[in-house]
Formats: structure tokens, C-alpha cells, sequence
């Protein structure tokens, strides 16, 4: 077995000290101090249990030895810089290109913000967005399809030991209905008056599918669901055409704003949703991640108006 004080951070300062063959000098190139770099050769001489160099006055001069251990060393730290390149790559660490999976109903406004200050940071930087459900993009995540998701945290588990989580916003629920419809009224809704309504959903596996099932469980019925999709916009269009009402987070009031209305709902049907970035922590330190989550609370602090 390889002696635990033979290290590649020693064979580094060898490599270093071989070219410059003054311990000063050496210390100034890899700022360390000259004591360090003493020391890093000496227990590299014991961990080869050969010596490596002489003294010759204030000198230390390189042995026979060293310059063998020289020319296999070059090797070694080229090899393992190489392989920890080609890990890097494997695990999409620091490539031109980022995986960034998000709900659909984040591509109105977030995901483009995010993606514009995120080209300011890194010019070079490749974007493949994916659009999805909560549960899917978690789970393309784990699966390392993924390289970050801003998904609705309030809706799912985030298991903090693996992945880091920065808030953006938080959003409330609304409930959704055709602006022309008698349904529209001034204040709060009571779900419990809209139980001879039909409605429509997202599927199961969405943010606010969750809270659709559980706002109905407080209005103690079960909703008339005419169909299930699975996207937020083809949901509104459903609703825009008189096909049901719905339940929506506030950042969709933009979409069909002349023709849906959205309804604030009564205390006991309140819900709110948190959006966050989600990224795997083992990853915290990938230049492109650092960007995007430097970007990420930078639309935190600017947006203090959808956090309250």
C-alpha cells in the first residue's frame, strides 16, 4: 500500500521545488511559507523511506532518487488532473451547459429573468430548459437528468442533506373563473358556495394539484372535475372557455387577464406556494450553479412585493 504521508498536494510541492530547486522560491509560487514546503519534502522522504535530497550548505540538492520520483510524478498529477476533468464532465460539473428544469408556469416571468442575468455572468453558457411537474422534476434531479429545478418547495419534500434550497417567492392560491361569469364577486370565495361548479385540474404530480385536493378537503366535497391536464396555460384556456373553474397561483394574473378572474379565496382555503431553486449540495461549488444561484437571490431582493 501507498504510504498515507505520500500525498498529491506533497508530490506538487516536489514537482514545484525540482523546477525552481530554492525553497523560497517555491513557497512564493504556491503561497505557502518555506517552513511548509520543508516539511511537505521531509515526509515525502518518509513516506518513500528513501531520501530525496542532500544538503549542501543553506542548499538541499535532489538525489538520483528524486529524479526518478520526478519523471513518474509529472505523470501521475497529469493522469489524476485528467481524470478528475473527465469526472467533472461525466457528473456536468463546470460544462458550457446548464440543465434547468421548471414549472410551466415559471417561463412567464422568472425564467426569463433568470436566464438574461445569468448570460450576463457566463456569456458562453448553454441553457436546455425542461418543463415539468414537481414530482418529474425532482425526480429527473435525483436521477442527475437535472442539473437545478425551481419547483414549488412548499409541495414537496426537499431532503436538506442533499440538496441546497434558495427561496425566490412566495405566491398565494386564487381560484380561477371566466371574467364574463355571475360566479365573479367582490372580497374572499367560499369554495362551499361553488359546490354545483365544475371544475378543472392539473394532474397528479403538480404543485398545485396538492393544494386543489386539500383546499376541497377543508370545503368538505368533492369537486366535479370535467378533465385533468398537464400544464398551467392549457388549464387557463379550459377556464377561459367556460369548460370549469379552477384554482391557480397569483403569478398566472397575467395570462387571459380580460377574459379569467381570479378570486381571492377565504381564510380556511388559503394557501401559498413556495418557489425555490433546488440543486444537489455535492454540487454547491460548480461555477455555473454559483452563477445561477448568485442570479436567483438577486430576484429574491428585487422582487420584495411576491415575498409578503
Amino acid at each position: 500500500m501507498i504510504d498515507s504521508e505520500i500525498t498529491f498536494r506533497k508530490l506538487e510541492v516536489f514537482l514545484v521545488f525540482m523546477e525552481k530547486l530554492n525553497i523560497a522560491r517555491t513557497a512564493e509560487q504556491l503561497g505557502l511559507s518555506s517552513v511548509s514546503v520543508h516539511r511537505a519534502l521531509h515526509s515525502l522522504e518518509e513516506g518513500l523511506r528513501c531520501p530525496l535530497f542532500i544538503h549542501r550548505g543553506r542548499n538541499l540538492l535532489p538525489l538520483p532518487a528524486a529524479d526518478t520520483l520526478q519523471q513518474h510524478a509529472i505523470q501521475v498529477i497529469e493522469q489524476m488532473e485528467s481524470g478528475i476533468l473527465a469526472a467533472q464532465r461525466t457528473a456536468g460539473f463546470g460544462e458550457k451547459r446548464i440543465r434547468l428544469g421548471t414549472l410551466y408556469s415559471l417561463t412567464l416571468e422568472t425564467i426569463p429573468r433568470l436566464i438574461m442575468g445569468l448570460k450576463i455572468r457566463r456569456p458562453d453558457l448553454e441553457l436546455e430548459l425542461i418543463m415539468g411537474s414537481n414530482e418529474t422534476l425532482l425526480s429527473r434531479l435525483a436521477a442527475q437528468q437535472l442539473d437545478a429545478i425551481l419547483i414549488s418547495t412548499s409541495d414537496s419534500f426537499i431532503d436538506e442533506h442533499l440538496y441546497e434550497s434558495l427561496p425566490l417567492f412566495n405566491d398565494d392560491i386564487y381560484l380561477a373563473v371566466p371574467a364574463d361569469s355571475a360566479l365573479v364577486t367582490e372580497g374572499t370565495v367560499d369554495l362551499r358556495d361553488f359546490r354545483k361548479q365544475k371544475f378543472v385540474s392539473l394532474a397528479e404530480g403538480f404543485a398545485t394539484y396538492h393544494g386543489f385536493q386539500e383546499a376541497f378537503q377543508i370545503a368538505g366535497f368533492e369537486p366535479d372535475i370535467v378533465t385533468q391536464v398537464n400544464d398551467i396555460f392549457s388549464m387557463l384556456s379550459l377556464v377561459q372557455a367556460g369548460m370549469g373553474c379552477t384554482l391557480i397561483p397569483g403569478r398566472m394574473k397575467g395570462v387571459y387577464a380580460d377574459t379569467v378572474k381570479l378570486l381571492p379565496l377565504a381564510e380556511p382555503y388559503q394557501m401559498r406556494q413556495t418557489i425555490a431553486l433546488v440543486f444537489a449540495r455535492s454540487r454547491e461549488h460548480d461555477p455555473n450553479l454559483l452563477a445561477l444561484a448568485a442570479e436567483s437571490r438577486m430576484y429574491a431582493r428585487s422582487h420584495p412585493q411576491k415575498n409578503s
